[in-house]
């Protein structure tokens, strides 16, 4: 029986040399460098990293399926930049819905938490985009599987809390992230981001544009946009020469007359949704007695000439294909002008994507968003811009929300932001997601005014302009 035990003692020392030992190993065989464990993600590559005093940043390709439903049909890569921090703080998953910078910055979130930050392109947004391109694989479900396929690889490696956010298009991709893939984030800020959940009823924008600013203000745009419309034919040939000279056309919308009037009909939108109430001093102030080129000046400032031209289209392709297949797009009204005056009213996506690629609406896609953030909303902010036009239809809470939110930023636009609310908002705002990221101190969370980013601003990664995409795009 002795012989026995110490064998049987002797067997439990041996086995547990060999634990640690396979431990130790295990330990050295671990890259410790952020970089090395990065790229020991299968499915990662390096692009280029990037100095930047108190981070490390690297630029990524991560190889993506074309379906997340038969990952074996083919693979692209797709565009990550990673700011690295430390692997202890927590981790903000920004998208803005459109390509990546390459550029090192920092979303609010994550100065508010002084955590890290994965920014990821969005899935057919070159050169994240599978070739040949299918575009039936391009919807807000397969991006989200996008999203949570990076978070998996990730995870291991950045293991505290993580958030998502991202602006306009960003927060409605984030949104729509959090309603396929709810266990996957620790909480969700999303800024000014549109929820058009009856594609075909947009009175709420007129009722915007009627109210917005002041009537000063409303009657110097209203008046540009019209005498723009009254000078169509000099202004035209303006145009054509504009286009000659910079080598643009027109084939995709179907001609100069329509791009024209699409420049044009988004000049008021355009106004507000990247100008303050303070720029109407800009604004033409007599629009019948202003020459040609201040009237052409004035739009192409705010609207951009280039837009609608097929060279102005390309990049933004998977927005109009998106809008026109599940996310909808706004038709508003113009009462100020005379029928006659316009031809083609607010054009549909259609009119702005290659007629080689197939599309047809889903109107059931946004009902299905809105009703899970209505009943379901768990650790989610919204922030809004008081006279940011993309705000008339937006996400609104539900009784099924739990710990989530609804703010909007007095007389600020699609830039709004939550060091722009009215102090009590701005401190709320700050303590959740401060909590929700699981580093709010003893002190926020028994009293929430004491809340503050805690990382200090930094006037290069913070910059907080406007994230502006020209023509009516969020």
């Amino acid at each position: 029986m002795r012989k026995a035990l110490r064998w049987l003692l002797a067997l439990t020392v041996f086995i547990g040399t060999l634990s640690t030992a396979g431990a130790a190993t295990a330990a050295q065989s671990e890259p410790t460098d952020i970089k090395d464990r990065l790229l020991s993600i299968p499915g990662m590559s390096l692009v280029q990293e990037k100095p930047y005093p108190g981070y490390r940043y690297f630029v990524l390709n991560y190889t993506q399926p074309v379906d997340h439903r038969h990952p074996d049909r083919g693979t692209f890569q797709q565009r990550i930049t990673v700011l690295h921090k430390d692997v202890s703080r927590p981790t903000v998953f920004y998208t803005s819905g459109y390509n990546v910078s390459t550029n090192p910055s920092r979303r609010e979130p994550t100065q508010i938490v002084d955590g890290n930050q994965v920014s990821l392109e969005y899935r057919f947004f070159t050169p994240s985009r599978p070739d040949p391109a299918d575009w039936s694989k391009l919807d807000i479900w397969q991006a989200a599987s996008d999203q949570h396929r990076v978070y998996e690889a990730l995870k291991p490696v950045y293991s505290a809390n993580w958030l998502a956010t991202g602006g306009s298009k960003g927060g409605m991709t984030a949104t729509y992230y959090e309603r396929f893939y709810p266990r996957d984030m620790d909480g969700v800020v999303a800024y000014v981001a549109p929820n058009d959940v009856v594609n075909d009823e947009d009175s709420a924008y007129d009722r915007f544009f009627a109210k917005v600013g002041t009537k000063e203000c409303r009657d110097r745009l209203n008046a540009v946009q019209r005498e723009a419309l009254v000078r169509r034919e000099p202004l035209e040939a303006k145009y054509a020469k504009f286009a000659a000279d910079g080598g643009y056309t027109f084939d995709t919308i179907g001609g100069l007359d329509k791009a024209y009037e699409a420049v044009v009909l988004d000049y008021v939108w355009g106004f507000w949704q990247y100008s303050l109430l303070k720029d109407c001093d800009s604004v033409p102030a007599n629009a019948a007695t202003a020459t040609d080129d201040e009237i052409w000046n004035s739009v192409d400032t705010i609207s951009g000439f280039s837009a609608y031209t097929d060279q102005g289209l390309e990049q933004y392709t998977p927005y109009y294909y998106q809008a026109g297949t599940q996310l909808g797009a706004p038709t508003i009204h113009f009462p100020y002008i005379e029928g006659k005056l316009i031809r083609y009213g607010y054009q549909p996506p259609r009119n702005f994507v290659p007629r080689s690629i197939p599309m047809r609406f889903q109107p059931g896609a946004m009902r299905n968003v809105d009703t899970w953030v209505r009943h379901h909303a768990h650790h989610m902010l919204f922030v809004y811009g008081q006279n940011d036009p993309w705000g008339s239809e937006r996400f609104r809470l539900g009784k099924g929300a739990r710990d989530s939110y609804v703010f909007t930023a007095p007389g600020l636009n699609h830039g709004a932001n939550v060091a722009g609310l009215v102090p009590e908002e701005k401190a709320l705002a700050t303590a959740r997601i401060l909590e929700w990221a699981g580093v709010a101190s003893t002190a926020v969370e028994k009293d929430p005014s004491a809340a503050k980013p805690l990382a200090r601003y930094d006037a290069k990664l913070d910059a907080r302009g406007v994230e502006r995409e020209p023509a009516l795009r969020p």
